[in-house]
């Protein structure tokens, strides 16, 4: 059986750099693959990038898989073979449901400045839908608050019944509660908080909770916290 809680250390992830990116992968992506690595509960990509000025990713596929992306400091400019496209900046929640088949770009929306997101993808329930955005400002603060959902009302639904995203961004002394489910991720995003019954967290570390919740979060600086809770898991592992 899985540990309850495994820490993972921001500086045990897999590193893909290049003169333009610094991308830091959770799980096995691209050339960093470990078999004992590929998901946790529904979780398969969570992915820590800062992007240089006026630099990005080239169009590139995707096909029945739902990416959610929040972005910390700078923007984030998309386009998509459908014809859409737009800028992604901190507070507003993107999904984008990737289904038949979509291709698309991701670039720094900047000259000036380096952009710093996370992309979480899980599967959809259904294969094969119709690909699509939804994208909706949302305020964090001192509470877990839904950023995208498939099971509760949250800033940008999810085509999974089976897992909600929370976000809440702390200040020095603030506690929220984690979740009680069957797989929960926690992921500092900025900052550093102390995991009850655990010890310190500091940005890009995560913890992965299996059969468990309930514990605090506090924060012992400003901090953002993104949190999911996942009712299932790819294979019941």
């Amino acid at each position: 059986m899985p540990s309850p809680v495994d820490i993972r250390r921001a500086t045990d992830r897999g590193l893909t750099t290049t003169d333009w990116l610094q991308s830091r992968h959770s799980f096995s992506f691209g050339d960093h693959y470990d078999p004992d690595n590929t998901h946790h509960g529904l979780l398969l990509v969570n992915n820590d990038d800062i992007v240089a000025p006026a630099a990005g990713f080239d169009t590139h596929p995707h096909r029945d898989m739902e990416i959610v992306t929040w972005v910390l400091e700078g923007e984030l400019a998309h386009e998509d073979s459908m014809g859409n496209s737009g800028v992604i900046y901190p507070g507003l929640a993107q999904r984008m449901s990737a289904g038949t088949g979509v291709q698309h770009s991701e670039k720094n929306g900047s000259g000036q400045d380096p952009v710093h997101f996370v992309q979480m993808w899980v599967l959809p329930d259904t294969a094969g839908v119709t690909p699509g955005y939804q994208q909706q400002e949302i305020t964090l603060a001192n509470t877990l608050t839904p950023i995208a959902s498939g099971a509760h009302d949250a800033a940008v639904t999810l085509g999974n019944r089976n897992a909600t995203l929370h976000g809440a961004r702390l200040q020095p002394g603030d506690a929220v509660e984690l979740p009680q489910a069957p797989f929960v991720h926690l992921f500092v995003a900025r900052g550093e908080v102390t995991l009850e019954d655990t010890g310190a967290l500091t940005a890009g570390d995560a913890a992965r909770l299996t059969a468990s919740g309930g514990q605090q979060v506090i924060a012992a600086t400003a901090a953002e916290i993104l949190v999911w809770e996942m009712h299932a898991s790819l294979g019941g592992s």
